[in-house]
């Protein structure tokens, strides 16, 4: 049996993309929790250049990024569910997607999160705008009505978007603004929905109210820590 091992954050959601997909995948592994605020050996020996989580070691292989790691775990294990559709064009747009939410949604909710006034004003502003870009322009590649990106079963761009759920609502919470709005974008807010509400993903998806607590914690530190 391959030895597989994931390092990372359980608070993290880019750690919790790769236990979806190795969830998904029926794909066994041993969790190896990090420390938030002291980067371990392991961490520094497998991911030398950028000392970030997580990463998945595989047959003592290190491989990080978690958009990296999606791709490795489909290429790795090819049963189904698949993540990424077999025609080369689909799995291209599919990647330009994800990488367009990662740079465009996810970059700005640091500021949003840890930020104050016109900082965190323009950071809600190009929140916004980028995902309400994203679904006026993926309704033209991917099926209107479908409960997931992929169709009728979660794939890629489902584990990337959706395992931000959490993090969304505590950000929401913590600031007191709307970032994902029912009316504004129907059809993300219904993909992220529908993803947080899958069986395999509840355990994950939902545990916004403790990352609430542990966010509002890590904020207090972090603000005190810039104005002394």
């Amino acid at each position: 049996m391959a030895d597989v091992k994931l390092h990372g954050l359980w608070a993290s959601f880019f750690s919790q993309r790769i236990q979806l997909a190795l969830n998904m995948k029926g794909v066994s592994y041993e969790w190896v929790e990090e420390d938030f605020e002291k980067k371990s050996e392991k961490l520094l020996q497998y991911n030398p250049i950028y000392m970030k989580l997580p990463i998945l070691v595989h047959d003592r292989k290190p491989i990080p990024e978690s958009l990296i790691i999606l791709e490795y775990i489909e290429e790795t294990w090819k049963s189904p569910p698949l993540l990424l559709p077999e025609d080369p064009y689909e799995r291209s747009r599919i990647r330009f997607w994800a990488n367009f939410f990662d740079q465009k949604v996810v970059m700005p909710m640091s500021p949003i999160y840890v930020g104050c006034g016109e900082v965190r004003e323009k950071a809600i502003a190009e929140f916004v705008e980028n995902v309400t870009t994203m679904e006026k322009e993926i309704v033209k590649e991917f099926p209107v009505g479908k409960p997931f990106f992929n169709g009728e079963r979660p794939g890629y761009l489902d584990v990337v978007v959706g395992s931000t759920s959490s993090w969304i609502k505590v950000v929401e919470r913590i600031v007191g603004v709307k970032l994902v709005d029912q009316e504004r974008t129907p059809l993300v807010y219904s993909w992220l929905t529908a993803f947080a509400e899958l069986d395999i993903t509840k355990d994950t998806c939902q545990r916004w109210r403790g990352f609430f607590v542990r966010a509002v914690e890590a904020r207090e530190k972090l603000m005190a820590s810039t104005t002394n």
